[in-house]
């Protein structure tokens, strides 16, 4: 995905006629914001201090066995600790991110998966409190830990939601494709086995603890070669929803401070007020539903990007 450096954050201060008038002439220009295409590449994320490998390679002897034995070996404490980051998060109350991660772990356990010998997945597949569900993925050969918590909150934010972290992360910015592909590969499947909704509002929480939106920019209109195209109309609704999901996310987290415990309460009335605009600039012919989502990417953008 292509980042600009057009800048939204002084239109929440603008009278909403002018906010009008001038997303307007965005979406009406050729080579504009709204019309842009994204198709620039991201860099691959970047994790630091990786996990010596003496330290993960017990991990593929709990293949095929319940994760919850694999969590009751004193071996992996040191290795959670490289992994989770030291924060505080709101699963149903403030906890810290470490016991958030135990408490959905510990639930309806999977049996352990280590694919090609490396790649270890250790989850669940849903629990009674607030429908939660997590996991923790590793790559013994690189030395990468990634976790992820999974469900519906009740202090206000969009839900349901899936927060991603890990502590070898420092970035602040980042999406789907910027992770491993054989993590994104694993995932999918997990979500797939777990009832994880195809798009479902996502957070990553990096090293420092705070929580940022991890954006949707898969294209769910591509379709592998010799392979049938999806339903345009269809993928292109999903393409939408996706990107509507991650700017409520960030309107969200910038009105918090991005913090991993954030609560809020209420409609922000900025936020449906440039949902009306977006959609009256973008009028309702055959390349709304791509205005709507150009424009939304790059106001989640716009958001994730302000200090």
């Amino acid at each position: 995905m292509r980042k600009f450096s057009i800048c939204y954050a002084g239109f929440r201060r603008l009278p909403l006629a002018a906010l009008m008038l001038l997303m307007t002439a965005v979406a009406s220009q050729p080579g504009s914001v709204a019309q842009a295409t994204d198709d620039a590449v991201l860099p691959p994320a970047i994790f630091y201090n990786p996990i010596p490998r003496e330290q993960l390679a017990f991990l593929s002897g709990y293949a095929g066995r319940p994760g919850k034995d694999a969590l009751r070996d004193k071996r992996i404490n040191p290795v959670l600790k490289q992994v989770i980051p030291r924060t505080e998060y709101h699963y149903g109350r403030d906890m810290p991110l470490a016991e958030a991660s135990d408490t959905v772990l510990f639930e309806k356990s999977m049996p352990v998966e280590v694919r090609e010998g490396r790649y270890v997945l250790i989850a669940t597949h849903g629990g009674q409190f607030l429908e939660g569900r997590g996991f923790l993925w590793f790559d013994l050969q690189e030395g990468i830990g990634l976790g992820g918590i999974y469900f519906h909150p009740v202090n206000g934010e969009p839900t349901p939601t899936l927060a991603i972290f890990s502590r070898q992360l420092s970035q602040k910015t980042l999406s789907m494709s910027q992770l491993p592909a054989e993590f994104e590969r694993d995932l999918q499947e997990w979500a797939a086995k777990a009832g994880v909704p195809t798009v479902t509002t996502r957070y990553f929480i990096p090293e420092n603890g705070k929580k940022y939106v991890l954006e949707h920019d898969e294209d769910y209109c591509y379709a592998p070669p010799n392979t049938p195209a999806p339903p345009q109309k269809t993928c292109q609704q999903w393409n939408s929803y996706a990107a509507d999901v991650d700017l409520n996310a960030a309107w969200f987290m910038q009105a918090k401070h991005n913090a991993a415990n954030a609560m809020v309460w209420g409609i922000d009335r900025e936020l449906t007020a440039w949902l009306g605009v977006r959609n009256q600039s973008c009028g309702g012919g055959p390349g709304a539903m791509g205005c709507r989502i150009r424009m939304t990417r790059r106001r989640t953008r716009a958001l994730v990007a302000a200090p």
